[in-house]
């Protein structure tokens, strides 16, 4: 299992059009073979980094999930979302993998 991180810079102004985004993929993403963990915006602090991370199998698996991702109705409509309103200024993704894992003990109730 890998874990890929995207940083994104985006407009500050724009950070409601972001959070829409971020809702779609977080239909798209499940259904197309990734573990969504979650999108993050600006809370305090930098007024322009987001970040988005999910889980899938593989480089491999990474390479399939994109296909289907362009093919998705809704993943298409995000793209031209994301293209017309611009709130996207960069966007870096990075590809790692947990090493610490198990680092918690379950806990019982």
């Amino acid at each position: 299992m890998i874990t890929c991180f995207i940083r994104y810079e985006i407009d500050p102004f724009k950070r409601e059009e972001f959070a829409t985004y971020a809702r779609n993929w977080g239909q798209v993403i499940p259904r197309n073979g990734a573990d969504l963990i979650g999108y993050f915006v600006p809370h305090e602090g930098s007024a322009t980094t987001a970040y988005a991370a999910y889980n899938i199998e593989s480089l491999a698996a990474y390479e399939t999930y994109r296909a289907r991702l362009a093919a998705d109705p809704l993943g298409i409509e995000n793209y031209q979302f994301a293209r017309k309103e611009r709130f996207i200024l960069k966007e870096d993704r990075i590809f790692l993998k947990n090493v610490s894992a198990p680092h918690a003990k379950a806990v019982s109730f």
